[in-house]
């Protein structure tokens, strides 16, 4: 095991959209990866950009954890029986601009830093209540909180959320052989149906952009939405085709949000110097 501090690990005291670029959380790990010191990266999947360096490939996509997102709370159930005004803690601008959407009133407060420190940060810094990945307070089993997942219906989570991805170097046949045991066929399609949508709207993880697929039989439906970081502007649809036009239906379902009025967003955004791609 090799443990590899990255530059979005360092720089917890900065909200990700101002660090700028993308990869903030994978590009030592790759790089150790393309020098052979280690054989295989264990990533979380919404870090992952959607274009890879030359020569590293995603060989395996295990079966994907809870997808959604939670609402973390010391007295509190929902975001919806939160007092007018309420703290609320998170770094991510998706969320940022669904929690608005919902909720005008609150007040979001930037908080960064591993799930333990951000939940210990609740009681420390007056606040309400975080919004954070579920497949992270699963995966650590933590308790003493209350929590309950957000609805997709009602938020959106990022691309990949709840998935992990185990990169690999293209040319290591013996790797990529070790770990197809542990690649869910369903859950790999489900993400690149994902990243492509993603990868369409040069979004990276911190820019207000989320979409979540799902196979049902023999079709995947996806659905997407891109808002405004106030809140007040949230384009949302959804998309149903065969599972074997999955990356072609995340690319659709792009388009059809950039037509409605999204694309004047991401270059407000860009335009601010917020994630350019």
């Amino acid at each position: 095991m090799v443990t590899i501090k990255t530059k979005g690990d360092k720089i917890i005291d900065t909200p990700l959209s101002r660090i700028g670029g993308k990869g903030l959380f994978v590009k030592e790990i790759e790089e150790a990866l393309l020098k052979g010191e280690i054989d295989l990266a264990v990533h979380s999947m919404k870090d992952m950009p959607t274009e890879l360096p030359d020569g590293l490939h995603i060989g395996a996509v295990p079966k994907r954890e809870d997808p959604r997102d939670l609402f973390v709370s010391l007295s509190y159930t929902d975001i919806e029986n939160l007092p007018e005004g309420a703290r609320i803690g998170t770094s991510s601008l998706r969320r940022v601009s669904q929690l608005l959407h919902l909720r005008p009133d609150l007040e979001i407060i930037s908080i960064r830093g591993n799930i333990d420190t951000r939940i210990k940060k609740i009681k420390k810094d007056n606040l309400y209540g975080i919004v954070v990945a579920a497949a992270a307070v699963l995966r650590l089993k933590l308790k003493d909180f209350l929590s309950k997942p957000i609805p997709i219906a009602k938020f959106i989570p990022a691309a990949g959320q709840g998935a992990l991805a185990i990169e690999t170097r293209l040319n290591d046949k013996k790797t990529n052989n070790i770990i197809s045991a542990i690649d869910d066929k369903k859950t790999r399609i489900e993400i690149e149906a994902e990243r492509a949508f993603l990868k369409f709207l040069q979004g990276g993880c911190q820019v207000p952009i989320g979409v979540f697929a799902k196979i049902n039989d023999n079709f995947i439906e996806i659905e997407g939405v891109v808002g405004s970081l106030d809140g007040k502007r949230l384009f949302r649809d959804s998309i149903k085709d065969n599972v074997i036009n999955y990356k072609k239906a995340g690319e659709s379902l792009a388009k059809k949000l950039l037509n409605d009025g999204a694309d004047r967003i991401l270059k407000e955004i860009y335009g601010n110097g917020e994630n350019k791609p």
